[in-house]
Order: C-alpha cells, then sequence, then structure tokens
C-alpha cells in the first residue's frame, strides 16, 4: 500500500482573477507564496518518501516553498490540469459548468477528463511499482484530484465533476 496526501497547489494570479488556467503556467499570487508556507508548516512533523507535483510553477512553486529541500520534490507533467485548450484563461464561471460536458469529448484544442483521468492512471502504476509501504505527497490541480477519486476511490468522473469541490487541508489516500 502507499499512502498519498493530496494537497492543492496554492492560489495562482488567475485563481484570484478566476480565469481558468489549465495547462497555463502561471505564477503563485503573495497569498498563494503565503498558503505554501502554511502548507510546509502543517507538515512540519511529518516525512515523506518524495513530494510530486506537476511540472506547471503554480504546482512545483507550492512544493518548492514549503519544503525546501527537506525532502526529494519529482515533477511530473502526468499531474498536470485538464488542458482547455481553446478555453484556457476563460472565466472560470464560463468554464466550470462546461466540465461536465468534457469527460469523454476533449475541450476544443485540448483535452477530455478521461485523457486527464488516464494520465494519473499510469502515474499510479509507476507509483504502485516504486513506492510500496510508503508515504508520498503530491501537489496538484483539481484534475489530479479527480484522478485520485476516480482509481483509488473507484468513483466515476461524472460523479467527481459534478460533486461540488471545496479546499481542505489535505485528503488521504490509500493506493493498493
Amino acid at each position: 500500500m502507499v499512502t498519498i496526501i493530496f494537497e492543492a497547489h496554492s492560489t495562482s494570479l488567475d485563481n484570484e482573477a478566476y480565469l481558468a488556467s489549465g495547462h497555463n503556467d502561471v505564477a503563485l499570487s503573495e497569498l498563494g507564496k503565503m498558503q505554501a508556507k502554511e502548507l510546509g508548516e502543517r507538515y512540519k512533523d511529518q516525512n515523506f518518501d518524495a513530494i510530486f507535483c506537476s511540472d506547471l510553477q503554480r504546482s512545483y512553486k507550492s512544493a518548492e516553498i514549503a519544503f525546501g529541500e527537506r525532502f526529494s520534490i519529482i515533477k511530473d507533467k502526468r499531474l498536470r490540469e485538464c488542458d482547455y485548450g481553446d478555453l484556457t484563461k476563460y472565466p472560470s464561471s464560463e468554464v466550470d459548468p462546461l466540465k461536465i460536458k468534457h469527460i469523454s469529448t476533449p475541450f476544443p484544442n485540448g483535452e477530455s477528463y478521461e485523457q486527464t483521468s488516464q494520465r494519473m492512471k499510469s502515474f499510479l502504476d509507476d507509483l504502485k511499482k516504486n513506492y510500496q509501504g510508503k508515504k508520498v505527497m503530491i501537489i496538484g490541480h483539481r484534475a489530479t484530484q479527480y484522478g485520485l477519486e476516480h482509481w483509488v476511490k473507484e468513483l466515476s468522473l461524472e460523479e467527481i465533476i459534478s460533486a461540488p469541490w471545496s479546499w481542505q487541508p489535505g485528503w488521504t489516500y490509500h493506493l493498493d
């Protein structure tokens, strides 16, 4: 079994502007930098065998600010947010209601949630092979967590994407 602690990346400039970032490599806001420091404080007494994050800076900068050199920080593009294609940087209020329509059908010039979920399955398969009996953290995006909910908790993507989401200080998953 692999113990996974999932944390959402800290607040980005796009989050503050209520824009859907997708693969846009947007920086953390000042609030996000403070949240990343708080993330490190929250886990100051815990050990992780690795910290995984996407290769988008809002994810890996959250990890670097929170943990610095304390743990191995590994960037993996499979942990990226969904690619919203032509809708990247559109208002979240316009993109969020469309997510349910893009479970199988990719966003125009982007990808579907089935595709993001397959990326996560590949990542989780590697995690099972290389981190059995270990504890890791994943700092990621909504699509990252959708993949965890789908593959670890065996929930349908439709169920996950249509459920209300709210931030909390970490989610724990056990990958068998």
